[in-house]
């Protein structure tokens, strides 16, 4: 029989799976367990008692195993002072406001838009709603309904609109994105240029049928206030009459700027002027007036603008020619800035690229002053990127440096855009890729120098990605990997590194996460992951020791969305009773969904989350020193008695819910001269922790709760074999615990 100390100095790597289980030749294995159960992972490898649920409010939603995901959460960061969790709900939102580290009030609940409209959400896709804040203004996207606008208008109060572009000053065109979504051969025929109540045919079957007709109008077809853009001039859809009739206002006269400046040009002697008009689209005999053109080759201004006909022979789709009034008396190419007056049918018009027809931004941030929109349903693989400080205003205008960028990511495969996240670059996630606008050699995205990059091929699922220590962490499409997005000056482009492999077992199907960033009174960053079925993990990272810890969280009930607020992380829980409540990870006191309440008379109102029957724990505190009271029945009052501990001079209490913390190891297992003895019997005669600030503990069932804030290291005296011997290390009662390693003493 020989005996042999197994060093275990760290739990730096977490809770990994089984699949490690005979890796015991690897760092790894001996810096990590088989459980790690509401510890956090610290940046020198121990692991430390995650901190408690502070109660911070109730929705009065209970839980429905048929659609759980009630409420999307979302953070408005005005600056440190006005922060607010907000829940996005349906057809409501809910804003609660951070007053101070410990108490966090509701503020304002709404149900409508200014218009008084009800809000769109719907709880069905809450977790594809995406969002982006900037000052007193927060953007909410879905690819369902049109963007609204989130405006604080005071501390405690909000207003909802819907997002609406910017306009000409006259009011006559819309600074929105437009797209050719027919065919390029498609021709689209106004009758009049002016007005109301013209009518646009087009030369196949285009315009929405949805809905029956009503005195021949599909007035509930979605083209109904849709702007359609021919050439430069702009009409609103007002019913649709049939597949290739529709009944348009025009909001400004139907004029075309032609796209080269001199455009005309004259023949010496002749009447007959040739025009250079890029995809004119025009017929033979079509009317069309001539407006701001200069006097050219000897016919003054009045004889080469005003009405005219195209002549009856067109020479090709780029180039026609009219009869001006008068022979030219040279051969010159002019015109200056001509614009062509018609109502013939063009090629040359496009549909606005949001509405009901053809979707709405799936994704959104703010990027370089520019406010950035993602994939719509129609065109799923889009980026729109607004004027430089004008989140308002998508005119490509003439290209110009501040202007509109409008890209689509030509892959060679649909990229449905999902995600945008503003890093280093922009960088896009879609589902079935990774990509990223550049930015050169620190300059200015500009529409002459931007483009779509690919990188990555993994795709993202619909978790929205969030940015830990200059790499971005994305849940993997799928659901079965998380990775990190991550730019490398040796590979000069992107990678995509799984951060999970050893613990996926604690990030199948993740539904949110949020990072909160020197939280939990640490200096070290977190991702919180919550997965669908209620159950949640904590996840950091040392990237210089290529280190990813995970750690598996538990409560009595289940997790049912996170936000992080900075430094604050806030989670909805499902409480024992099914009921939601909003939470926050604060307080070193295991208790989950804790009220803190002053002692009053010996008895402790707890009426904000408690009733009559309910079992809670109680922990009592004089400022300085925690003591753990042991469980109480809430009383008819909505009370807890503590006449029993009268006279022990504790002022304050906190009431809620103990949860578990618990370490089971790896098999102890040692590479002896024989061997590894993986498989055989052995045993563990002794341990050595160390500990911090301990309380209380049990190991491998052994009770120790006479410790008083231990520190330092305690031997505990373990029997027993085993083919697998492992050590347990758990503590039931909220109190602190610190493990930073361990020695076993093993027997083979």
């Amino acid at each position: 029989m020989q005996k042999i100390r197994i060093p275990m100095n760290s739990f730096q790597y977490g809770e990994v799976s089984d699949s490690l289980i005979m890796r015991t030749d690897t760092a790894i294995y001996a810096g990590s367990a088989q459980r790690v159960e509401n510890f956090l992972v610290m940046a020198e490898g121990s692991v430390k008692k995650r901190f408690g649920l502070r109660y911070a409010a109730s929705y009065n939603l209970t839980y429905d195993a048929s659609n759980p995901n009630k409420s999307h959460l979302t953070h408005f960061i005005y600056d440190d002072n006005e922060q607010y969790v907000v829940s996005i709900e349906h057809q409501k939102l809910r804003f609660f406001r951070l007053v101070n580290s410990t108490t966090t009030s509701l503020v304002d609940t709404v149900t409508a838009d200014t218009s008084n409209a009800a809000l769109p959400f719907d709880q069905d896709y809450l977790s594809q709603i995406t969002t982006a804040q900037y000052g007193d203004v927060l953007f909410v996207c879905h690819p369902l309904f049109a963007p609204r606008v989130i405006t604080r208008t005071s501390l405690t109060n909000f207003d909802v609109s819907t997002f609406t572009f910017d306009s000409r000053a006259d009011g006559k065109q819309i600074y929105q994105p437009y797209n050719s979504f027919q065919n390029q051969a498609v021709t689209l025929d106004p009758s009049k240029v002016s007005g109301d109540g013209a009518t646009l045919t087009t030369s196949v079957a285009y315009w929405d049928l949805t809905g029956s007709a009503t005195n021949g109008n599909y007035t509930s077809s979605k083209h109904v206030g849709v702007t359609i853009r021919y050439h430069e001039s702009d009409i609103e859809i007002v019913s649709v009459q049939s597949a290739t009739q529709a009944t348009g206002n025009i909001v400004s006269p139907l004029e075309v700027r032609l796209a080269v400046i001199d455009p005309l040009r004259t023949t010496a002697g002749s009447a007959l002027v040739e025009v250079t008009h890029i995809a004119h689209g025009f017929a033979g005999g079509e009317a069309i007036t001539i407006v701001g053109a200069t006097a050219i080759g000897g016919i003054n201004t009045s004889n080469i603008n005003g009405a005219r006909t195209i002549s009856s022979t067109i020479i090709d789709d780029n180039t026609y020619t009219y009869t001006a009034g008068g022979d030219a008396s040279s051969a010159v190419d002019g015109g200056g800035n001509v614009k062509i007056g018609t109502h013939a049918p063009t090629r040359g018009w496009s549909e606005q690229s949001y509405s009901a027809k053809r979707g709405y931004p799936a994704a959104i941030t703010f990027h370089e002053n520019r406010l950035v929109f993602g994939g719509t349903l129609a065109e799923p693989d889009t980026l729109w990127m607004s004027k430089i400080g004008q989140f308002f205003n998508f005119d490509v205008g003439a290209a110009d440096d501040i202007d509109a960028i409008f890209l689509t990511a030509a892959t060679g495969e649909v990229n449905e855009i999902r995600y945008l996240v503003s890093n280093r670059d922009l960088q896009v996630f879609t589902a079935s890729n990774e990509l990223y606008v550049p930015t050169y050699l620190n300059q200015a995205i500009t529409p002459t120098n931007a483009q779509i990059r690919k990188q990555t091929p993994f795709g993202a699922e619909f978790v929205e990605p969030v940015s830990i220590d200059g790499a971005t962490i994305f849940v993997q499409h799928g659901g079965k990997s998380i990775r990190e997005y991550l730019y490398t000056d040796t590979e000069d482009a992107y990678t995509a590194t799984s951060v999970s492999t050893l613990s996926s077992h604690l990030i199948d199907n993740p539904a949110s996460m949020a990072v909160v960033h020197g939280g939990f009174e640490l200096p070290d960053s977190y991702a919180f992951f919550v997965r669908v079925g209620g159950e949640a993990a904590i996840f950091s990272s040392n990237r210089a020791e290529k280190r990813a810890s995970w750690t598996r969280v538990t409560t009595k009930g289940r997790f049912a969305g996170v936000v992080a607020l900075r430094n604050r992380l806030f989670v909805n829980v499902y409480d024992e009773y099914n009921k939601l409540q909003l939470c926050e990870f604060s307080g070193d006191v295991g208790l989950d969904m804790y009220l803190f309440k002053a002692v009053s008379n010996n008895l402790v109102d707890v009426s904000d989350l408690y009733t009559n029957t309910q079992v809670v724990d109680v922990v009592v505190t004089n400022g300085t020193v925690e003591s753990h009271l042991g469980s109480f029945t809430v009383n008819s009052a909505n009370k807890v008695d503590l006449t029993a501990y009268a006279g022990h001079g504790f002022t304050h209490a906190y009431v809620g819910k103990k949860f578990t913390a618990k370490i089971v190891t790896n098999p102890i297992d040692v590479n002896a001269a024989s061997g590894p003895q993986t498989g055989n019997v052995r045993g563990v005669s002794s341990v050595i922790l160390d500990l911090k600030n301990a309380r209380s503990l049990k190991v491998n069932g052994r009770t120790f709760s006479s410790l008083s804030g231990f520190n330092g290291k305690k031997e505990v005296r373990v029997l027993g074999y085993s083919r697998d011997p492992q050590i347990t290390i758990e503590q039931t009662d909220p109190l602190p615990l610190q493990v930073n390693g361990l020695i076993a003493e093993l027997i083979i």
